[in-house]
């Protein structure tokens, strides 16, 4: 069974994901996904400078996330041709991720589960939900971005009213770090009863 764990920027799921891993569950994480296919070697890493040019390459030679984050977020055709290169690369990278895994269920954790369609790869969609005002403030904190930067990633995911109209599962994570373990702990024994 495939639990799809998903959320806007700063709602809490890598905190959540961490916690079901915890439990023993396996988690493949589209984040990781992402870095693994541009790392240095990558066949997509030289296509991505050739594309965007030396300004997207860090001096170790490593892809500079947070360059190519300001021009593909300001500009919907370059996102849509980033997005033609990885996503291919990432859908195989989390296949083979979730085909391996062994625990009582797995969880794919992709803040663009929906966008990506991957929610069609899972029994069980979960969202891990917090006010827009929320998102933003523990966004520019965590990643030291503009509150426009935040709002320009903010408009590329699924609006919130969205991924909550496709979820199956939500945890309102707008308290402490504790109510978000303890409302992951319960949905862990609700997916292991459903495994039963």
């Amino acid at each position: 069974m495939v639990i799809g764990l998903t959320g806007g920027i700063g709602s809490g799921k890598s905190a959540a994901a961490d916690r079901f891993a915890h439990h023993g569950i396996a988690i493949v994480d589209a984040d990781l996904a992402s870095r693994a296919v541009v790392e240095p070697g990558q066949p997509a890493l030289s296509e991505i400078a050739q594309h965007f040019g030396d300004q997207v390459i860090a001096s170790d030679g490593t892809l500079d996330r947070t360059a190519l984050r300001h021009i593909v977020f300001a500009d919907p055709e370059e996102r849509h041709w980033l997005q033609g290169l990885l996503h291919p690369r990432i859908n195989s990278w989390l296949r083979a991720g979730l085909d391996n895994a062994t625990s009582a269920y797995a969880i794919l954790v992709n803040p663009l589960l929906f966008e990506t369609k991957q929610n069609t790869w899972c029994q069980r969609n979960l969202v891990i939900d917090v006010p827009e005002e929320l998102q933003i403030s523990r966004t520019m904190a965590r990643d030291n971005n503009t509150q426009e930067q935040v709002e320009n990633i903010l408009k590329a995911q699924a609006n919130r009213q969205a991924r909550l109209n496709l979820a199956d599962d939500v945890i309102c994570n707008d308290g402490t770090l504790e109510a978000l373990y303890n409302a992951v702990d319960q949905q862990h024994e609700m997916y292991l009863s459903l495994k039963s």
